[in-house]
């Protein structure tokens, strides 16, 4: 055994990452590295949604009146629920007098408070 020499083994160098758990490799993608670009996805469109503009600042309303309930019936549900700024795309100092007027209109019974079932 005198002539026997041993090289070391070499081994493949051990990667632990903490943050990576599971079967695929980090980099996502289902397929061979770098066949997709990142970014969003092939096929998808991209939904731009059209930006809602307050009814009453493009007419200039100082005053939202409770005394027209064929405006105010625009902003309440069948239910009589008062829709949200995000579906009526009313500012929030127009949605806010809009409300009282609502409000106002439900009490001297020019608006329902909630529709018969």
């Amino acid at each position: 055994m005198a002539d026997e020499t041993h090289a070391p083994q070499q081994h493949a160098p051990f990667h632990h990452s903490s943050s990576h758990s599971g079967g695929r490799p980090p980099g996502g993608g289902g397929g061979p590295a770098g066949s997709r670009p990142p970014g969003p996805r092939r096929g998808k469109r991209n939904y731009v949604r059209k930006k809602k503009v307050c009814r009453f600042c493009v007419d200039k309303v100082d005053l939202i009146d409770y005394k027209k309930p064929e405006i105010l019936q625009s902003f309440v549900q069948e239910r009589g629920k008062i829709l949200p700024r995000r579906m009526t795309g009313t500012c929030a100092r127009h949605q806010r007098w809009l409300t009282i007027a609502i409000k106002r209109a439900q009490n001297i019974a020019l608006l329902p408070f909630a529709s018969e079932l």
